[in-house]
């Protein structure tokens, strides 16, 4: 059975709909299709589309994913999420806290932080770029990018 993802960020325009691109990127570059996907633990951006900057990261590296990039459009994690995937990769340690403490009793996915999967890292948080410059964005996705490849090799090759 394929694992079920859903990365979980603060507004669901940055970092999580990165790390869902870059997933995508690896669960096609392995000829499978499974439920990729993200959301915010706030309520602060819903229904909006990636960050102007997100999006630019993807048509710089992945231009043939801007269109899925840009249709994306922010949700926050619902209470069905924690029944539905399989694993709940959070992008800093606030967003694991908080899917701790809001999983439903009878759900049982995995949660981790997807630093987790770069052991060679000593900050399992991959900072925030929204207050920061295109350089944020880009070191930010240096970070999604290496880390998903790492969580596709132990979700998918094994």
């Amino acid at each position: 059975m394929l694992p079920s993802i859903l990365f979980v960020c603060t507004g669901n325009i940055c970092r999580s709909p990165l790390a869902e691109i870059s997933m995508r990127i690896e669960a096609s570059k392995r000829g499978l299709t499974c439920d990729i996907d993200s959301a915010a633990t706030g309520r602060w951006n819903l229904h909006e589309r990636p960050d102007f900057r997100a999006q630019n990261i993807i048509q710089k590296y992945h231009p043939s994913q801007i269109l899925a990039m840009e249709q994306l459009s922010s949700r926050q994690v619902t209470k069905e999420d924690f029944l539905r995937f399989t694993h709940m990769i959070a992008l800093d340690q606030t967003h694991f806290d908080w899917l701790k403490k809001e999983k439903p009793q009878n759900a049982n996915p995995h949660i981790s932080l997807l630093m987790e999967y770069l052991p060679q890292t000593t900050d399992k948080n991959v900072p925030d770029p929204y207050f920061g410059s295109e350089n944020d964005f880009e070191y930010s996705w240096s970070l999604i990018k290496e880390a998903c490849s790492e969580l596709a090799i132990a979700l998918f090759d094994r």
